[in-house]
């Protein structure tokens, strides 16, 4: 890629922009601070600078708020969003809303109630927020890209980019009879975004710190389930167990209780993990979906 004169690449969105600013006009990422890496090559994602703004066609977000951020919209007449009920914050009397088409859109659940799709197109100002602390990530995404983003993440994106939600396909099973419950470490589905014929920008909500890694082809890392936030969707995921076997003070059968479970991440492609996760159930597991197992 050709770098012109006077610019610079972000490190986290990876798109060019003029030098000089202090956060990046794509992403919002601050760029006046040292990138953290660490020793196993994680990219500490800075969390976007309280009163920051992004462009995206002729409108623009502001990011405010550091613990429970919120995202400040103000809209040009000929662009849109897109985004869940639950995170409307507040709106101006001038903004169109509208619910969208979600096929299968009744089998999405949060806290037992079925998702809303609500379209709001300018002008006029809206915020969005996801009403927990953590992080926005903003991801602005070429023609052609496509992200799979966890369950419940979504906050906003431009209209002009493809929305679509499918199973994960990644679950286990624990207990039998009238006790057998399936799990769903990823959650049961996993949404599906693509920019189409012009740029877009998508934005997350990430509880805790995030995290980015570059996966060439075949290299592999293994993340708890729960921590997971995005990937390209050129990199694959499957389950993967240990089992530890040995230890004089464990049963065979209890050996199998004691066992942990991993998402294994295959590349080529970037993912994202958040410091924030739910843990999975300790008990003996009965079957799965696809997965590689280790014992020692």
């Amino acid at each position: 890629m050709t770098i012109p004169e006077g610019h610079v690449v972000c490190h986290y969105c990876r798109m060019v922009h003029p030098a000089g600013g202090t956060s990046c006009p794509s992403c919002g990422a601050a760029l006046d601070i040292r990138t953290s890496v660490s020793r196993s090559g994680w990219v500490e994602q800075p969390p976007i600078k309280d009163m920051a703004r992004i462009q995206f066609g002729q409108s623009r977000v502001q990011v405010e708020g550091t613990y429970v951020p919120v995202a400040d919209f103000a809209l040009a007449e000929p662009d849109w969003i897109f985004f869940s009920h639950h995170s409307l914050l507040w709106t101006e009397p001038t903004l169109r809303l509208s619910n969208t088409s979600l096929a299968g859109g009744w089998n999405r659940m949060m806290s037992g109630l079925p998702l809303i799709m609500v379209e709001a197109h300018g002008p006029g100002r809206i915020a969005l927020s996801g009403d927990r602390p953590g992080e926005v990530v903003a991801l602005p995404l070429m023609p052609g890209r496509q992200i799979w983003t966890r369950e419940h993440r979504f906050l906003a994106a431009t209209g002009n980019i493809a929305y679509t939600w499918q199973q994960t396909g990644i679950w286990y099973t624990t207990g039998s009879g009238d006790d057998k419950e399936t799990h769903y470490p990823l959650g049961q589905f996993g949404d599906i975004f693509l920019a189409q014929q012009t740029p877009g920008l998508l934005l997350l909500h990430a509880p805790g710190n995030t995290f980015l890694r570059d996966l060439a082809p075949g290299e592999t890392v293994l993340v708890q389930p729960g921590a997971l936030l995005y990937r390209d969707v050129s990199v694959t995921a499957h389950l993967h167990l240990e089992y530890p076997q040995g230890a004089p003070t464990i049963s065979w059968r209890r050996a199998f209780s004691q066992r942990t479970i991993w998402l294994r991440l295959v590349g080529p492609g970037r993912v994202a993990v958040s410091s924030v996760f739910g843990h999975t159930s300790s008990l003996a597991i009965n079957q799965h979906s696809p997965a590689t197992s280790r014992q020692w």
